[in-house]
């Protein structure tokens, strides 16, 4: 297996509520499997899906809609390393590399974590910096890197 191949493709999102830009809060929401975890909405991207659409398809199955505008997208894939705790569940890869995208949620959109396959408990959006405050530390530095960039370019 290649150092790529150790990497799990995988799109993020970042969404901020339909009261954006006037209200810069992102949504955040609590894990199932792991306890007191907030991350934000993000999946697999299926062999021969191509990156927005794996985007849509898992914002159906994580958060009940797909109904978002995107806003930008981070210009690189990035990449983190499990922690030993996941790393089992998730062989054969090391960790994850991702495509991030900053997306406003439409007025039309209800979020419902009731789905099929439920992956949060409950949501809330806070400020651009409670997000860190709250998120899992493995993931920090990817999330802190991204939120910068989309701070730097206007975005938040």
């Amino acid at each position: 297996m290649s150092k790529k191949e150790l990497y799990r493709p995988n799109v993020a999102m970042i969404i901020v509520s339909n009261q954006y830009p006037e209200k810069k809060e992102i949504f955040i929401a609590q894990r199932s499997d792991l306890k007191d975890i907030w991350q934000f909405p993000q999946g697999g991207i299926d062999k021969g899906e191509e990156v927005q659409e794996a985007m849509f398809r898992e914002l159906e199955e994580e958060i009940g809609t797909n109904k978002v505008k995107v806003i930008a997208e981070y210009p690189e894939w990035i990449s983190y390393d499990f922690p030993e705790k996941i790393l089992k569940k998730m062989k054969p890869y090391k960790g994850q590399t991702q495509r991030y995208f900053l997306l406003k949620l439409k007025k039309s959109a209800v979020i419902n974590l009731d789905t099929k396959h439920p992956e949060f408990t409950k949501f809330k959006f806070v400020s651009v910096d409670e997000v860190l405050g709250i998120s899992a530390h493995f993931k920090k530095p990817v999330y802190e890197k991204v939120i910068n960039y989309f701070k730097n370019e206007g975005f938040l």
